[in-house]
């Protein structure tokens, strides 16, 4: 299978939210190498890079007028966002420990995973309503 097919697959098969899940397992994991390995100088930076990418996307995401979520969730987002990139800032030059990121993109996924599992629930809910 073609690399474009498999992503086509993937992008009908998977939900944003799990798409987004996806992508914060991909960058914790690439915080927890990090700390497992005791990386530093350019394999520490790129997984905080990541990291900060990753968070400032969903900060610029949710600056739109058009995001759909809730003023004070996407209040919440680009609050945390920023403080990531301070935070990353930190742990680059040895000043604060890797795990916070680490224990606040996990946070997240939970959420996420709770969510998708709620919508999963009430859509199942709805087809056998539907049914009856």
């Amino acid at each position: 299978m073609s690399l474009q097919a498999y992503r086509r697959v993937q992008q009908v098969a998977e939900s944003p939210r799990q798409t987004e899940y996806r992508l914060f397992a991909q960058v914790t994991g690439a915080l927890i190498k990090a700390r497992d390995t005791q990386a530093t100088g350019a394999p520490l930076v790129e997984a905080l890079d990541w990291n900060r990418r990753m968070w400032s996307a969903l900060s610029t995401d949710c600056g739109l007028p058009g995001n759909q979520l809730p003023q004070a969730l996407r209040a919440q987002i680009i609050s945390l966002a920023l403080w990531v990139g301070r935070y990353s800032s930190e742990v680059a030059r040895n000043k604060s420990d890797i795990d916070a990121l680490i224990d606040v993109n996990k946070a997240i996924m939970e959420g996420l995973a709770m969510q998708a599992q709620l919508q999963a629930e009430a859509q199942a809910q709805g087809a056998v309503q539907a049914s009856a």
